[in-house]
């Protein structure tokens, strides 16, 4: 049922997220700029007064500015092409240059070549932070521990340094190794430990079995390795003998519209998915079959910051009245994206269609509103509870109770 994750990539079309970083050729007739030539199309895309112009701006840049040995031809480059997409005004559509686009298809596959932790920045401090480490990963073998703080990569000291930057200079080659130096404990000894990279798959869901036989399951976002994922969480809480399910999709940003079809096609009957009409009117409908469908009492929690593909799982099973949507109104993304290659490495995303619930509901810039609202309320004296989750779980075990 999954494809592969390449094909996925250039293929698929995305469902979300709120932020990456995280097929055919688009023509573009750009004109020579700081000595590239784009190519032509049937209509270009600046004229001759225009292309004059840049080239006015070019001979001044060259003869006047202060940083010129400073600046990469490739940079220019990019930004060309990156301020014409961002001309479009639209904040999902996006150009990313070869870097960009090798760290794209990272986050859309879920897959990487790397050492299994997540690591965290705190944006007034710029200390970053090792919040999760995956289990029988390099980073766990190797000693790393959550709530470690990364000092060093190498013999680089990246105290301060983006986060972004960092990521970059662990991730590597399969089978090569990367010195890591942490701050650990109150008294910040100094620990380095050598890391072998290799090919990692990002957890994005977690199960485990709740009070009353409730299954509860996360998903943190819908990659390409989602789908096994959910699958298989979904079917070791039906072997421990489930009644119940909750299902987490707070702080979902989204993902592949693909991923997030497949794993709905195990809950819902025969019938509509969700459908996506673009720029000509033409509407696609994506439906599940009666192979599979979920039965037992269910709830879907969520919040502002559940969107797109999260809010197409919320919205298609709140549509065929299948479970309790609980907590906050999500985000309210209600447009898909396509990822097309540019042929050299690069890609562009765009905005291609608008999706609607079963139900023919586009919830774009409205979200899904929950059948049962909950706002979040923090507890100081059991920083561990979850009135959110309580309260879906709640509705499950009543359900089951009836």
């Amino acid at each position: 049922m999954m494809e592969n994750n390449k094909k996925n990539f250039w293929k698929g079309a995305l469902a979300g997220a709120l932020a990456m970083f995280m097929v055919g050729a688009a023509a573009l007739g750009i004109m020579n700029v700081a000595g590239v030539d784009l190519g032509t199309s049937q209509e270009k895309v600046v004229n001759a007064q225009e292309e004059k112009k840049l080239n006015k701006l070019k001979k001044l840049i060259d003869e006047n500015y202060l940083y010129t040995d400073d600046l990469k031809k490739e940079d220019l480059e990019n930004g060309l092409y990156s301020g014409y997409i961002n001309a479009l005004g639209d904040p999902y559509s996006v150009y990313y240059d070869e870097e960009q686009t090798k760290s794209l298809q990272e986050s859309t596959s879920g897959e990487y070549s790397g050492i299994g932790v997540v690591f965290s920045q705190n944006q007034e401090t710029k200390v970053i932070t090792a919040v999760q480490v995956y289990e029988n990963s390099p980073a766990n073998e190797a000693g790393i521990q959550v709530n470690d703080i990364l000092y060093k990569v190498g013999d680089k000291d990246v105290s301060g340094t983006d986060l972004s930057d960092v990521v970059q200079l662990i991730r590597g080659v399969e089978n090569t190794t990367v010195d890591i130096t942490v701050l650990r404990g109150d008294d910040a000894k100094e620990v380095t430990m050598t890391v072998t990279r290799r090919k990692i798959q990002v957890e994005t869901v977690k199960s485990e079995m709740k009070d009353d036989q409730i299954g509860y399951i996360r998903v943190t976002e819908f990659d390409s390795v989602t789908y096994d994922q959910f699958k298989s969480a979904l079917g070791s809480l039906e072997d421990q003998g489930m009644k119940g399910l909750v299902v987490d999709l707070r702080a979902n940003p989204g993902g592949n519209l693909a991923t997030v079809t497949q794993m709905l096609d195990l809950l819902l009957p025969k019938g509509t998915i969700v459908s996506t009409k673009d720029k000509s009117g033409h509407e696609e409908v994506i439906s599940s079959d009666d192979e599979h469908q979920f039965t037992k009492p269910m709830s879907v929690v969520v919040d502002g910051n559940s969107a797109s593909a999260s809010e197409i799982f919320a919205g298609a099973i709140q549509d065929y009245g299948l479970g309790s949507i609980v907590g906050t109104t999500t985000y309210g993304k209600g447009i898909v994206q396509q990822i097309f290659d540019l042929g050299d490495g690069t890609c562009v995303k765009l905005t291609m269609a608008e999706y609607y619930t079963p139900n023919g509901r586009n919830i774009h810039k409205k979200g899904i509103t929950p059948d049962v609202e909950v706002e979040y309320q923090q507890d100081e004296n059991n920083p561990n509870a979850d009135n959110q989750l309580d309260a879906a779980l709640e509705q499950v075990r009543n359900k089951i109770n009836q």
